[in-house]
């Protein structure tokens, strides 16, 4: 049987994305001062945490599941899922505004800066946060 190399096997989207969180997180940390805020996005919801990379803590967490947001509605199943990471991400800076957080270190988790991830962000930026 003949050993293939490592590069030659076709690796999995999973494993893709992993891989190019493991470069952003090479560079990316966060403060208590400046807190990491990382996204995670799954084939229907998606969350963003502020995490204190010192400490090893996570200050605050939102999700597409949150009773406040749950209610949005809209045409069309995509542009849905649009709004409400946009509104997660406002409500994730709204909270993190009454936690005397103003500005976040971006890390968007290995996904392309592109869609739910890019509406996210700009809920974020809308709702208050600098990065």
């Amino acid at each position: 049987m003949k050993k293939l190399k490592y590069s030659k096997i076709r690796r999995s989207r999973r494993v893709q994305r992993e891989r190019r969180h493991r470069r952003v997180r090479n560079k990316v940390s966060g403060t208590a001062q400046r807190p990491r805020l990382v996204v995670y996005r799954s084939l229907r919801n998606m969350e963003g945490q502020l995490v204190d990379d010192v400490a090893g803590l996570t200050l605050l967490g939102v999700s597409t599941l949150a009773s406040e947001i749950r209610e949005l509605e809209g045409d069309g199943d995509e542009q849905v899922q649009v709004a409400k990471s946009r509104a997660a991400g406002k409500l994730l800076a709204e909270r993190a505004q009454e936690e005397g957080i103003e500005s976040v270190v971006f890390d968007r988790g290995g996904y392309k800066y592109h869609g739910r991830v890019q509406a996210f962000a700009e809920g974020a930026r809308e709702g208050g946060l600098k990065f």
